[in-house]
């Protein structure tokens, strides 16, 4: 069992009240002068400390494959990766995509790309032709990153992004390769220990993240290399992490997760993490905290609700007991999971909120302060939080009234700008003006950045998620959120999952639908229904009781674990369902 210790922000009502980002500056013993570029910071500068030979990546794969790599490889690796590409005539601000699962290839070239001041475009794996074009195209990107067993979705599209030069294959059979593709393979390259790293100044381009689609077309979103205080700052103050941890974060580096906290986050730290890159099976899972003791472990809701699922109580058959802290990001983290994570942990999920925009967490639980199940805790000290009144715009002192989620512009993580969509951009802001230009738009403190999504903060500063705007239920002129009533229904012993959006009704305009799927062992039934009806009547409002409860065997989600709800909707009101390009398939 890990030995008790005083968290990183010891007191979250000191750390706000003395907050100053150069904290994060302290925290990283960052010297002016020094590089900025969080390629380096992530390996070369935790080598000057003295930390090279200190592990970097524990790696497993399908097979039980298992690879270890220290912070001095991580530096020569991403160096020989770094002075590839500068060979093919790539340089600062060209996007190069990375397009691989998660195997050790995928995070030292995240970090070369950085070196080089090129912009890296990480994208999930599991896209189809389609999803890849429509990125690969909006970004224009130069370059590309893959494998043997993606190239052939790139090869499709390849002569319709006339921007993209080069198509490079990290990991495969050399031979296969064809006539415009180059082979590079990271790990047997020539050893490259130095290479002149860019200078990126705070506003340097460094990461174009994709959103996932859950209200409509993708968006790409830029950050910028002065993003790495923000991300280093949470992760030891939300994530707690400290330098014997060993740390796993479950997300893919294709969504915004696996690269602020799945790379920059820990590897700034100089932390030990460890990458599962063979799918979901909870076997598997508690095999992995097990076999690596795992003390630091950040998830998703969807994972979490899976092996809440998952009959018979098999975490029992595993040593768990190196396990301190627990984190969950994604989607709101229902209250039966904290419950649960308590029980069969003996610490409890910590629910964390942020977005690809945002960059880094800006709403969270605290080690040491008090959770409360449901809750998406406070703001980060720094980050000015509100919810804004849904007509006026104005800040909402009322607590329990339901506003709109903001937060005034100027943190570091912050993005820049949508790529190519610079009017989108500034219809994220409340009070901008016509003419506003993204630099205008990101430091003028006197706006609302609006996130989309809707909550009420209560008297003590807790703020409680209510749905995303697109997502509230309007029954009779009565704003409804689908979090409360999906929240009520998974904490029937035979609901798994819950969705809950609004359907068309005469009277009322709309009306809740539920959607659900079932735990092992049950059978969807009218009689299974009335069941759930009855239970969840006593913990919802007339307003927010399901007119019906359909049964699913699995709910539509993104790639990224989220649930579509705008796709059910639609297809309740028979509209158009929009993008589907980050649509999860069997």
């Amino acid at each position: 069992m890990w030995s008790r210790r005083m968290s990183n922000i010891v007191s979250y009502d000191e750390r706000v009240s003395n907050f100053n980002w150069d904290i994060a500056k302290e925290l990283l013993g960052f010297a002016d002068g020094e590089i900025l570029n969080i390629g380096a910071l992530c390996s070369d500068r935790i080598c000057a400390q003295g930390k090279g030979d200190k592990l970097a990546l524990i790696w497993e794969g399908f097979g039980g494959k298992k690879h270890t790599y220290s912070f001095d490889d991580a530096r020569v690796l991403s160096n020989g990766i770094a002075q590839f590409l500068a060979g093919l005539g790539v340089k600062q601000g060209d996007r190069v995509c990375i397009f691989m699962d998660k195997i050790p290839s995928l995070y030292f070239s995240f970090l070369g790309i950085l070196k080089l001041g090129a912009v890296a475009q990480p994208l999930f794996s599991a896209f189809g032709d389609e999803s890849l074009e429509i990125r690969l195209a909006n970004a224009e990107t130069k370059a590309i990153l893959t494998t043997q067993k993606h190239v052939k979705k790139v090869r499709k599209i390849r002569g319709r992004l006339p921007a993209l030069e080069h198509v490079i294959v990290v990991e495969g059979d050399e031979s296969r390769i064809k006539e415009g593709e180059v082979f590079f393979h990271v790990e047997a390259a020539p050893r490259v220990d130095d290479f002149a790293v860019f200078q990126a100044d705070p506003e340097s381009p460094s990461v174009l993240h994709y959103t996932s689609g859950t209200t409509g077309q993708p968006k790409g979103a830029l950050h910028v290399h002065g993003s790495v205080w923000g991300q280093a700052l949470t992760a030891s103050w939300v994530l707690d992490l400290a330098d014997q941890d060993v740390y796993w974060c479950t997300a893919d580096p294709g969504w915004v997760t696996g690269t602020s906290y799945g790379i920059i986050g820990p590897w700034s730290l100089g932390v030990t993490q460890c990458v599962l890159d063979s799918g979901f099976m909870v076997a598997r899972w508690y095999q992995f905290l097990q076999d690596n003791k795992v003390t630091v472990w950040y998830s998703a809701p969807t994972a979490i609700r899976s092996l809440m699922r998952e009959a018979g109580n098999p975490e029992r058959q595993y040593d768990l007991s190196s396990l301190r802290h627990l984190a969950s990001v994604g989607e709101p983290l229902n209250a039966e999971a904290v419950v649960w994570s308590e029980k069969t942990f003996g610490i409890p999920f910590h629910d964390t909120f942020w977005q690809t925009e945002t960059g880094a967490i800006m709403i969270a639980n605290y080690p040491g302060m008090q959770i409360r199940p449901g809750s998406m805790g406070k703001p980060f000290p720094g980050i000015a939080a509100t919810v804004l009144d849904l007509n006026s715009h104005e800040p909402i002192r009322e607590p329990g009234n339901v506003g709109l989620i903001a937060f005034r512009p100027g943190w570091p993580a912050m993005f820049r700008t949508y790529w190519g969509k610079p009017d989108i951009y500034r219809s994220k802001f409340i009070g901008a003006n016509p003419g506003d230009q993204p630099d205008q738009l990101r430091s003028n403190a006197d706006l609302w950045y609006v996130s989309g999504d809707r909550a009420s903060v209560d008297s003590e500063g807790y703020f409680w998620f209510v749905g995303r705007d697109d997502d509230v239920i309007n029954t009779g002129g009565h704003l409804v959120g689908p979090f409360e009533i999906e929240s009520a229904l998974i904490e029937h012993e035979a609901v798994a999952e819950a969705a809950a959006v609004g359907k068309p009704d005469e009277i009322n305009m709309e009306v809740v639908k539920a959607f659900v799927s079932l735990n092992p062992g049950y059978e969807p039934s009218e009689e299974l229904e009335l069941e759930i009806m009855n239970f969840i009547r006593k913990r919802l409002s007339p307003l927010a009781m399901p007119h019906e409860i359909a049964f699913s065997e699995k709910l539509p989600k993104t790639r990224s674990g989220k649930i579509l709800r705008r796709y059910l909707r639609a297809l309740e009101w028979g509209e158009e369902v929009g993008d589907l390009s980050t649509l999860e398939e069997d």
